[in-house]
């Protein structure tokens, strides 16, 4: 843990009954992971949390009374230049809530007692209002201006980092605590780099964000795409992560149009379940994100798409898993990527109701992978006999064999010269396995320079 995130102090005030002394000491542990260690006192907190009771009006009353005590705390606090975050929780804050705010202005946020696990959210969105951020050392901007313009480059492909942070607040992620909100970095400085990247030999590039596809300049990500691809010696553009919420039509529009953006697409989905689905808070239904890949490939018909699931999601029954295994069925993922649900404290998701035994979530993992590795089978298996233009990265493991990427990223080795590494040239392939594909140099093939 960072000096930085030591240095947090958190108050509780508890009022009422023993059922708010269990919610205070499970708000301490929610908030631990962000930094935030308990202190005695209020003066000189970070963070200040009345825990409210509702049974008696006196009570409520005497939640104003301390209130406005914090207030001039807050304030005495805010003139050393420092800040205090004043949250009220239990049932005061359940019932009362819009008039708390509208009583007393120095509160910056209420939760009701079912809600406490929503206290980092709370919390993260309070101070990017205040332009601060939690559990990071500078800002992303800060940290991008901090890095070397010059890259060294060892391969033919390379990363390019085009947006950070996250503003989906899925339950189950750490992600928009550790990297705070989503920030888009300039069109020209990612150009810049681009260039850069090409001038010593990239000829693919894969954009990466937390949320890449919700990057937010240049006519968003479909538009960055199509300015990249303009730059000479670029001639693949692949992007990761994505979400389904971020996924418009400009977007699934270049996948149709641009030669260079790939077709393979990263797409989470995460679960098959609705009800699963709004406790995550992904903010989609299974049907919109099949209404979507149905959308995506009508726009670019021999797209592979790849994804996330997460098996064992808290109060996840049987038959929502099923519906999981038939949403996998229906779309038949290229590549996945599948998990059981594991707490990360501090999460909401963490906090819930109904967690789903080991054994239970080890099965479910068990079955859903056998599904999708039967479909990972069945779509290298069909590249079979098809020639597939094969950009070359590297020399392989047996002598005079050379291994690069298909557009579907793929493996795919070749017995071939090392001169091959660097250019793109069509490939038949001749097998396949789940993990990799082997073919021959086309009769005709004509590296790309």
């Amino acid at each position: 843990m960072s000096d930085q995130q030591a240095k947090k102090r958190l108050y509780i005030k508890t009022y009422g009954c023993q059922m708010n002394v269990y919610d205070s000491e499970r708000m301490a542990d929610v908030l631990a992971p962000l930094g935030y260690g308990l202190t005695d006192t209020p003066e000189g907190a970070d963070l200040v949390v009345l825990n409210t009771c509702h049974i008696r009006e006196k009570a409520t009353e005497k939640t104003y009374s301390e209130l406005g005590r914090l207030k001039a705390l807050k304030l005495a606090k805010a003139a050393e230049g420092g800040a205090m975050t004043i949250a009220v929780a239990g049932c005061v804050a359940q019932a009362e809530g819009a008039e708390i705010m509208r009583r007393q202005p120095a509160v910056d946020f209420v939760v009701g007692p079912q809600s406490y696990h929503q206290l980092p959210e709370l919390i993260a969105r309070t101070y990017r209002a205040l332009g601060q951020r939690l559990a990071a050392e500078f800002a992303a901007e800060e940290k991008f201006d901090a890095l070397p313009v010059d890259r060294a480059v060892t391969g033919v492909t390379a990363f390019l980092t085009v947006q950070e942070g996250c503003d989906k607040f899925c339950t189950f992620c750490v992600v928009p605590y550790t990297r705070g909100a989503e920030y888009s970095r300039p069109v020209e400085a990612i150009l810049a780099e681009a260039r850069g990247l090409a001038a010593k030999g990239v000829r693919e590039l894969t954009l990466l964000g937390q949320n890449v596809n919700a990057y937010a300049g240049a006519g968003g990500l479909a538009g960055l795409a199509r300015q990249l691809a303009k730059i000479s010696g670029i001639d693949r553009i692949r992007y990761t992560t994505s979400h389904p919420r971020d996924m418009d039509e400009a977007l699934i529009a270049a996948h149709g149009e641009l030669d260079a953006l790939m077709p393979f697409l990263h797409l989470p989905v995460q679960s098959g379940s609705d009800r699963v689905l709004k406790a995550m808070n992904r903010g989609h239904t299974s049907d919109h994100y099949l209404r979507l890949v149905e959308r995506i490939r009508a726009a670019r018909p021999d797209i592979a798409l790849s994804g996330d699931f997460i098996v064992g999601f808290p109060g996840e029954t049987d038959r929502e898993f099923e519906q999981t295994l038939e949403l996998v069925g229906q779309v038949r993922y290229a590549q996945a990527f599948s998990f059981k649900y594991s707490p990360r404290p501090g999460t909401p998701a963490s906090a819930l109701a109904g967690q789903v035994p080991e054994s239970v979530k080890e099965d479910r993992l068990a079955r859903l992978q056998d599904l999708l590795n039967e479909h990972q089978t069945d779509f290298n298996a069909a590249q079979a006999g098809r020639t597939l233009p094969v950009l070359f990265e590297k020399i392989g493991r047996r002598p005079g064999q050379v291994v690069g990427r298909s557009p579907y990223l793929q493996p795919v080795h070749i017995e071939g010269s090392p001169s091959l590494i660097g250019t793109i040239a069509p490939v038949e392939i001749t097998q396949a396995t789940r993990g990799s594909l082997t073919g021959r140099l086309a009769q005709d093939a004509m590296a790309v320079a």
